[in-house]
């Protein structure tokens, strides 16, 4: 039979049980959607995390920390304020260089104004830090090298931090008390545009790295960030800043390692790369049932329509054209669900992203993989119905004439 043919039988009977054909359809259409839906809002997620990862700093950007991975922590001594002197004087790779020291959530309070005190992050670092983080500021200044050499008590507040000590006036040049140390307000960040951040909602007060260990009680400093020369000069950056550590804490059996961004950036999008694969497999089974569906209805369609298929055979209709028939029927069935699919998966996406706010990212690929999945459900849930027609014995099928 000529393909045309097989899709005109096709439709013809699927026409004929219309009921049947509709909720065979909607069962692989549920399949579908499910994987279109969790594609479609995990690509998506991919691509905004990738993005926001990419707002918070450069992408020369690099960390050295001590290898968590053994079950280290930082503790005094690990690092030291002039090892990120030392690192950028020697490499010629290395542009910047920022020690950082970050605290447990702590209060940070206005003096005598009644209001309630703000838990919040406290972060010590230097000048330098502003060349790895992007950190715009509405008003005021950063924190200068003059800062962290005089021990200045002088704090940079984000804006939710700002607004939440301050309401009411203006926050520069204002006191506020860091465990009831007083600090002066010099500058205000902007309003944190990253999503990634303002999803987390931690506020942040950024002090000289010198008056955090003051406010902590504390000479521990958490890890180095740096900035290379250029994107291509981040792995010598990094490997010139491991060699200066390990030269100058000889014997201190602290294992140091290196991260640059651009392998932070890959390592988020293998995370979600396998958990959309891992919740795309789940969506699958939705779709494995669908199939299950069509072979049930096929088989009950061989047995109902026997008749036709000895009326055909005695019109000359070869077993291949009878198993090229109900193959048809079953992946046209797969197909026109894959289109409904499609659509419902999209639109799903669509509304589960307003709530995620992220868009969904629906490629043309993601559509294509669509269709031959479902072209594959056909084909693999409808080949022992298709099987089970061609092999039926013409003297059976054409008694039921």
């Amino acid at each position: 039979m000529r393909l045309d043919d097989l899709v005109h039988f096709a439709a013809g009977n699927l026409a004929a049980y219309r009921l049947r054909a509709a909720l065979t359809i909607s069962g692989i259409a549920i399949g579908i959607a499910a994987v279109i839906a969790v594609v479609a809002i995990g690509q998506g997620g991919r691509a905004v995390l990738i993005a926001e990862m990419e707002k918070l700093g450069s992408t020369r950007a690099f960390e050295i920390t001590v290898d968590h991975m053994r079950g280290e922590m930082a503790t005094a001594g690990t690092f030291r304020l002039q090892d990120a002197v030392l690192i950028k004087e020697v490499s010629p790779y290395v542009e910047k260089m920022a020690p950082l020291t970050f605290s447990q959530m702590i209060d940070v309070r206005r003096p005598y104004s009644g209001t309630k005190p703000v838990l919040s992050q406290l972060i010590g670092t230097t000048a330098d830090f502003t060349a790895v983080r992007n950190m715009p500021l509405q008003k005021g200044r950063f924190i200068s090298p003059a800062d962290v050499t005089g021990r200045q008590g002088v704090v940079v507040l984000d804006a939710a931090l700002a607004e939440d000590l301050f309401p009411d006036t203006d926050p520069l040049g204002k006191q506020v008390f860091i465990k009831n140390i007083p600090a002066t307000v010099v500058g205000i960040l902007e309003r944190e545009s990253s999503l990634l951040m303002g999803m987390m909602n931690i506020r942040n007060a950024y002090v000289p790295i010198t008056f955090a260990q003051e406010i902590l009680n504390s000479q521990v400093i958490h890890q180095l960030a740096g900035v290379a020369v250029s994107r291509e000069a981040v792995p010598q950056a990094i490997e010139d800043s491991l060699k200066v550590l390990k030269a100058r804490h000889p014997g201190s059996g602290v294992h140091y390692t290196g991260l640059s961004v651009e392998e932070q950036l890959a390592a988020a999008g293998k995370v979600t790369s396998v958990m959309t694969l891992i919740i795309g497999a789940v969506a699958g089974i939705a779709l494995l049932v669908g199939g299950i569906g069509v072979m049930n209805i096929m088989l009950v369609a061989v047995t109902e329509r026997t008749r036709e298929i000895g009326l055909l055979m005695a019109l000359g209709a070869r077993r291949r054209d009878i198993l090229q028939l109900f193959l048809t029927e079953a992946v046209t069935l797969c197909l026109v669900g894959g289109i409904f699919g499609v659509l419902l998966g999209a639109g799903g996406a669509l509304a589960i992203a307003r709530f995620a706010h992220w868009p969904p990212l629906i490629s043309l690929w993601t559509v294509l993989l669509a269709f031959s999945f479902a072209a594959a459900v056909g084909l693999f849930f409808g080949l022992y119905p298709a099987s089970r027609a061609a092999s039926l014995s013409p003297a059976e099928a054409l008694r039921h004439l």
